[in-house]
């Protein structure tokens, strides 16, 4: 079976009703969004680049999240995997990734109504109306989705009533320029940089052992990087470790006694008698504008006190946050914020400048919505720019949008949210605060 045999094209009356929704990202947003379609008995696909679900997540498996259970799994998904037998693990016990893949979202991609629906190893490289590009206004809403595929060599057209991109943003990270451009001189040191959260004391351990490794980021995903290379730097002589940051002094989450988030609270303060300590090195103001190579060094070229000083090391570790991929939408009529590029009427709701994690209003298919009927961009990738999203928000963005797409106005418009009090985000807190 092809996907092209799950979405049938027909001329008829109505011809976005016998279509699928396609959910893009099978990781823990698109995967609660297949369970609340399921539940209402939704037809929909969903569509994961990596060769499993959560393949995202995986990747930094090894990292413990912030968030308890109780925070971490959504109520339909919940009763749904209760009626095979499953058992929900200790409320206030805080899993790594790889143990929310393992002990949540696995299970719920093996639930019957969703498993025969997820397609992995296929990327979605754009999305349009069938027909139109974004100029064109007739009939548009009446008008099937295309999304378009790629699967192993195949490029291949998929038509949908709906889409929910759900893919996230951990594979579009900022880059390290301090301007927002691309590195200059990037390629040149392509292989000695790694992505944000780095298995460093595990499968990534030889990258780092015995070598001089600068993370470049304010935020709690280079917290997490520097706290594991001090630990490494204990066993592996000739290893140490540089926090390269571009302002005055390490901006990151202020620990607060009323933080629910209990390991997220003490990571700054980690991180501080670390540095006291000596394993850290600090190096703060320092903009960067281009990378070279230097024999077998890597040197980062930049501004630090209206001066050009350059910091020279072997591996670069790049946790400077991350952005939304916009390229393959396009051709979809998007109404984004001009600074956090979140959908606009979100975007006032989790101003980084403003709100922490546990202070963002519920909110659901109304602050999502788009001029382009029927699109969503939901979870992490909803909030842009801004580091201040919690899973248990992105569940019930997911829960309003799954009702207003199958006709239940009530359910879709009365959302609510019980978040963990928090600490004040940093707006600098790039990796993420939650």
């Amino acid at each position: 079976m092809t996907l092209l045999d799950l979405t049938p094209r027909v001329v008829a009356a109505d011809r976005l009703a016998p279509l699928p929704v396609v959910i893009v990202g099978a990781g823990p947003i698109g995967l609660v969004a297949a369970a609340h379609l399921a539940d209402r008995g939704a037809e929909f696909v969903v569509l994961e680049v990596g060769d499993s679900i959560a393949a995202s997540v995986r990747s930094w498996g090894h990292t413990r999240l912030f968030s308890p259970w109780r925070h971490l799994v959504d109520p339909v998904s919940r009763r749904l995997l209760e009626a095979t037998g499953w058992r929900m693990p200790e409320p206030d016990g805080a899993p790594t990734g790889a143990q929310l893949v393992a002990d949540y979202l696995e299970p719920l991609s093996r639930l019957e109504a969703i498993a025969t629906r997820v397609r992995t190893g296929v990327e979605v490289i754009g999305v349009a109306r069938e027909g139109m590009d974004r100029t064109r206004t007739r009939a548009r809403a009446q008008t099937p989705f295309v999304v378009r595929v790629r699967v192993g060599g195949d490029v291949e057209e998929l038509s949908a009533r709906a889409v929910i991109d759900a893919s996230g943003t951990y594979r579009s990270p900022n880059p390290l320029s301090s301007n927002g451009l691309g590195l200059l001189g990037f390629d040149e040191i392509a292989d000695a940089v790694t992505h944000a959260l780095p298995d460093v004391l595990g499968r990534d351990r030889a990258t780092f052992a015995g070598r001089r490794t600068t993370v470049v980021g304010a935020g709690h995903s280079a917290a997490n990087t520097l706290l594991a290379l001090a630990d490494l730097a204990r066993d592996e002589p000739g290893t140490e470790v540089t926090w390269l940051i571009r302002n005055a002094q390490a901006a990151r989450v202020t620990a607060s006694p009323d933080d629910e988030l209990a390991d997220r609270a003490k990571l700054g303060s980690r991180v501080d008698r670390a540095i006291a300590a000596g394993r850290i090195a600090v190096v703060d103001g320092f903009e960067v504008v281009r990378a070279r190579r230097a024999g077998d060094e890597v040197e980062l070229v930049g501004r630090r006190d209206a001066e050009q000083v350059t910091h020279a090391t072997d591996v670069v570790v790049n946790a400077t946050g991350f952005r939304p991929d916009l390229g393959i939408l396009r051709e979809v009529r998007l109404e984004l914020d001009d600074i956090v590029e979140a959908p606009r009427r979100l975007a006032p709701l989790i101003d980084p400048n403003v709100h922490s994690c546990g202070t963002v209003e519920p909110h659901g298919f109304r602050e999502l919505t788009h001029p382009e009927q029927g699109f969503f961009i939901v979870g992490m990738k909803s909030y842009g720019r801004a580091p201040t999203f919690l899973l248990a928000t992105g569940f019930e963005q997911v829960r309003s949008v799954a009702a207003w797409l199958e006709g239940d106005v009530a359910s879709a418009s009365q959302v609510e949210l019980v978040l963990p009090a928090t600490g004040v985000c940093s707006t600098d807190a790039a990796g993420g605060c939650c």
